[in-house]
């Protein structure tokens, strides 16, 4: 805001967050039925932008099923003792970018 006695402006600032890019993409992983399968991918930079985990087309959440965890622009999904029903693509999704494994 400017004020001069008798007139004043005002401006705002507004931000906008960058896009973040998958820098590390996510690898296919091989396991037996029955144990932890982990996939991981890094981003640019940490983002607050919705990072969203998929299983064939299923949404994840953290549960005692799926651990996901972020560190920093690591970002982590294990899918805890898998099964032939776990089997298919797992996709990692951030703003208008994607991975898949």
């Amino acid at each position: 805001t400017c004020d001069t006695g008798d007139q004043q402006t005002t401006a705002a600032v507004r931000l906008k967050e960058p896009a973040a890019t998958i820098v590390e993409r996510l690898k296919d992983v091989a396991t037996y039925e029955g144990e932890d399968a982990v996939f991981e991918c890094r981003l640019s930079r940490e983002t607050a932008q919705d990072a969203q985990w998929f299983l064939g087309d299923v949404p994840l959440q953290s549960n005692e099923m799926n651990e996901i965890r972020v560190q920093g622009t690591r970002h982590s999904l294990i899918l805890r003792k898998v099964t032939l029903e776990d089997c298919g693509s797992v996709t990692f999704k951030v703003g208008q970018r994607s991975s898949a494994a």
